[in-house]
């Protein structure tokens, strides 16, 4: 799913707009507001463009400028009492939004993790924490005075991604509920967040579960990647709910589907194509399905010692995989993913979702599978099973086969 351009453009005029406020506000609030910016740039823009292609697969051809509701013979399906599709520019600004909501949850990742780069290169927490190194500060200090940036960095792309649904311009009935889509989503993921880092942190009362990690991947990544942009651009387009409500739907076993690959990338994932280390998971005893089922296991008492160790050498890594393999933790995780990704598949191509929308959904779970099979290293008990097989003997050499 490639990003959204025109989104990208609304983005950096919106960006541009708020460094104004820096000439009364000072130079704390331009350092904030740029170190913002930075961390909005480099990424892919998959949600706004997820939002973008399933807009322009529901909005009447003639949205732009238009408020000619759709009827049944339009292509979101039954009419609705707010079903007035709003113009292109309107999408790219939620777009936009989607973008900044993003930002505003990986900032705050950051800070809650106590890590200091992303994709190789200081964040927001990183840059800040430098910059007070670098004035004489100790450790305690610079890390204070970089958690607090990338706090306040991340409150202020959040307030700025509801100002920017606010203000989208689409017909005020559908303003109202994309702000309810939005709202209902940061509530979500902040219940997925806190689940999250109790898991990790060992606090649950009992072993976590495989349905523990699934729900935490619904709530942190589900919500926010996949339904959220389905369903705002549904909304934008002039959808009926029916076809709003049944992306939720497809939403759902879709975004769960994909966390579940990532997390697999995270451990059995080629680094040079994911530009991940495959180290970071299992440093952090990241709570994950593989984990989760490995735990109930006869190889956990092996494998325990080396989840959650920050000095995890390679060496070990190469060990915990080996180890989570022959426990199946892999193949089960592979099996739930694809799961889900066919539950996504067969629910969109079932009414209500239109031919044109399906298309796109189908499209975007290829890609996702066609990446993931790229990117993970091949499985040692396949390679082992594939070395252990008699090479087939060429017909006509009167060797017996």
């Amino acid at each position: 799913m490639s990003g959204a351009p025109e989104a990208r453009r609304e983005l950096d005029r919106f960006l541009t707009a708020g460094s104004e406020r820096s000439s009364d506000l000072g130079d704390d609030h331009h350092g904030l507001w740029s170190a913002l910016a930075r961390a909005t740039a480099g990424g892919k823009g998959f949600r706004p463009g997820l939002l973008m292609a399933t807009y322009e697969a529901l909005a009447p051809t003639n949205a732009a400028g238009s408020d000619r509701p759709t009827g049944s013979d339009g292509p979101a399906g039954p009419a609705d009492p707010t079903g007035i599709a709003a113009p292109p520019d309107s999408a790219a600004r939620v777009g936009a939004a989607l973008e900044l909501l993003h930002t505003a949850f990986v900032v705050h990742d950051d800070v809650i993790d106590g890590d200091e780069k992303r994709r190789g290169n200081p964040n927001v927490s990183g840059t800040y924490a430098a910059a007070a190194r670098d004035r004489g500060a100790g450790t305690v200090t610079s890390r204070r005075y970089g958690d607090a940036a990338g706090i306040l960095a991340g409150d202020l792309a959040l307030v700025s991604a509801v100002r920017m649904v606010a203000g989208c311009g689409a017909p005020a009935p559908v303003i109202t509920e994309l702000l309810d889509l939005l709202e209902n989503t940061v509530h979500s993921t902040a219940a997925g967040e806190l689940a999250d880092v109790r898991l990790g942190l060992g606090l649950s009362t009992t072993p976590s579960t495989v349905d523990e990690a699934v729900r935490v991947a619904e709530l942190k990544t589900a919500v926010y990647s996949f339904q959220l942009p389905l369903q705002a651009g549904a909304l934008v387009a002039g959808a009926s709910r029916q076809v709003t409500e049944a992306l939720g739907e497809i939403g759902r076993p879709l975004g769960i589907g994909f966390q579940l690959l990532d997390d697999l990338l995270g451990v059995f994932g080629d680094s040079a194509r994911t530009g991940k280390s495959v180290l970071t998971d299992l440093r952090e005893g990241k709570h994950t399905a593989l984990m989760a089922h490995a735990r109930t296991t006869a190889i956990w008492p092996a494998l325990r010692p080396l989840v959650g160790d920050r000095h995890l050498t390679e060496l070990d890594a190469g060990r915990a995989r080996e180890l989570l393999e022959q426990c199946e933790a892999r193949s089960v995780t592979e099996e739930l993913a694809d799961r889900h990704l066919n539950e996504a598949l067969t629910r969109a191509s079932r009414v209500p979702v239109p031919p044109a929308l399906a298309d796109v959904l189908t499209g975007l779970v290829g890609e996702i599978r066609r990446t993931t099979a790229d990117s993970l290293r091949p499985s040692r008990l396949d390679l082992a099973q594939d070395s252990a097989r008699p090479e087939p003997v060429p017909a006509g050499t009167g060797v017996a086969r």
